[in-house]
């Protein structure tokens, strides 16, 4: 399995670069998507995202990908796995964020079973996080069709958050 471009059936997946800045920036200067990940970024806080997303790639061998139609090669966002901490605990989370013109397609849910079928065969990943806030419905939904289960309200960025976790022995 190549994990240098993974592609599903609408979406074609790559490593997240600098190449891939104003995309991004374009994502997190977007209103209807920065209110479920704690508001709007520089272009200067955009650029360190980016760049610690390259480094963790470097250093983990795995990371986020920005995810582009397969078709008209327009970008939809970014999901991938990083390291964070949640509830005072370590651990790998699923991350994304899909332009909000493109919600309710299936995307997310589609990108997301690309990672998570690399983190059980390519990288071993025996346990991941997910989390949202409380109030984001769609994201929960995106959660449990990946296969984790709802463990319970944690705060996050100060905000209440549902803590979802996936192990590996469950979903192989």
């Amino acid at each position: 399995m190549s994990i240098d471009r993974l592609e599903t059936e609408r979406l074609v997946g790559e490593p997240v670069s600098q190449r891939d800045l104003d995309d991004v920036a374009s994502l997190w200067a977007d209103e209807r998507v920065t209110a479920t990940l704690g508001g709007e970024r520089s272009r200067d806080q955009v650029e360190q995202v980016v760049t610690r997303w390259q480094a963790h790639w470097d250093e983990h061998g795995w990371g986020p990908y920005v995810w582009r139609d397969h078709e008209t090669g327009a970008f939809v966002g970014w999901c991938g796995l990083q390291w964070t901490t949640i509830a005072g605990e370590r651990a790998i989370e699923l991350l994304y964020a899909i332009d909000s013109d493109r919600w309710g397609e299936g995307l997310t849910t589609e990108a997301a079973a690309a990672i998570l079928q690399c983190a059980d065969e390519a990288w071993s990943i025996d346990e991941l996080v997910a989390f949202t806030m409380v109030t984001n419905r769609g994201s929960q939904r995106v959660i449990e069709k990946s296969g984790f289960t709802y463990e319970r309200e944690v705060e996050h960025a100060e905000l209440p958050h549902a803590l979802y976790r996936r192990t590996r022995s469950s979903s192989v």
